[in-house]
């Protein structure tokens, strides 16, 4: 398959420390990509809760027309102190998900060389996880409302939606990524003792994919025991495939025993390409240290090799990844959430001279 080598990028840097961790992931991508014939047009989209504050919307009203348009989306982040997070995350994040049909979102947890975890006596050979993560319904599709509002009698109803054909793609794609993994390990994330409907339907069907991989070792958990085993036994995992509310909880975990949230990156993937994908750190705008100049700029430089892979040069991604694993393993350069005193354009000056 040869790869086109000009790619159109929408850059939406978003609130908070998103705009300070966003150019350090595009200086490496200018870097690894130097000399190498590919060409990358940059398009600022200035979408998020500045936005909203000014316009009273949080993007463009032909946004998702004008975002489809484009080869791939960098992410900073979104979120603002000033704007209820509901109006944050469903006018902008979770729409943009769901149209584009992003039903895989892609989590890396590892432990990264250098870098020491808040589990005792674990080494970067116990922490090494992915978590393949339902995008795009499950417990977020919006489903549900509220109603006696404000009355002693309120209600509020929130509906999980799980399909077998949402479910299928989720799970299959989770075994292929299984059987390119030295371990070919994969671990289901389930709730059918309790959710007896949802997770009973997510169950059957896993069960039938997993025939279509018999070089998979195939285990299914309960979320809370897969929790509990991400602290105790992290090397017992490789592949985790769960539900969205699931993997949101999961993937934090896995963060934070990795050493910060500030390093974990995020893809969400539109695997045929009918929509642009979209990469991202997943810490969030952190308003508490925005403007600071110290936020961990590891996880959105993470995040845009995880955009070069998928636009079909695993080279670069691995050049940048290689970059930060030296910075990080030469333990001079870190950022305050790893115990150091760096700014974040320490970290990204680093990773450039490196890559």
């Amino acid at each position: 398959m040869t790869h086109k080598q000009t790619y159109n990028i929408a850059v939406l840097a978003g609130d908070g420390i998103g705009k300070e961790v966003v150019p350090a992931g595009l200086a490496a991508i200018e870097a690894a990509t130097k000399g190498t014939g590919i060409s990358i047009t940059l398009t600022d989209l200035p979408w998020g809760c500045d936005y909203y504050l000014s316009h009273g919307r949080m993007m463009d009203e032909d946004g998702f027309e004008r975002a489809a348009a484009f080869d791939a989306i960098y992410l900073g982040a979104i979120g603002s102190p000033k704007v209820p997070d509901h109006i944050a995350v469903w006018d902008l994040l979770l729409p943009l998900r769901q149209r584009f049909q992003q039903y895989v979102n892609l989590r890396p947890m590892r432990l990264l060389p250098g870098l020491t975890s808040p589990l005792a006596h674990r080494t970067s050979a116990d922490i090494d996880m992915v978590c393949v993560r339902e995008n795009s319904e499950g417990e977020y599709s919006g489903l549900g409302g509220r109603i006696h509002v404000g009355t002693p009698y309120e209600v509020a109803e929130q509906t999980g939606l799980f399909t077998r054909h949402g479910i299928e793609r989720i799970v299959r794609y989770a075994f292929e990524l299984a059987t390119k993994r030295p371990r070919r390990m994969l671990a289901s994330a389930t709730k059918s003792n309790a959710l007896r409907h949802a997770m009973v339907l997510w169950d059957e069907v896993a069960d039938g994919v997993a025939k279509d991989y018999p070089s998979v070792e195939y285990r299914k958990y309960h979320v809370d025991a897969i929790a509990a085993r991400m602290v105790t036994n992290p090397a017992s995992l490789d592949v985790i495939v769960c539900s969205n509310l699931f993997g949101d909880v999961l993937t934090d975990i896995g963060s934070a025993i990795s050493g910060s949230l500030g390093i974990a990156p995020g893809a969400n993937i539109n695997p045929e390409r009918t929509f642009p994908s979209m990469f991202e750190p997943i810490h969030g705008s952190a308003p508490d240290i925005a403007g600071k100049g110290i936020a961990n700029p590891i996880g959105a430089i993470w995040a845009a090799a995880q955009m070069m892979d998928h636009l079909g040069h695993r080279d670069i991604h691995d050049r940048i990844l290689a970059a930060v694993e030296r910075v990080v393993a030469g333990g001079q350069i870190r950022t305050p959430d790893l115990g150091g005193t760096s700014k974040t354009a320490d970290v990204a000056a680093a990773v450039v001279s490196e890559i």
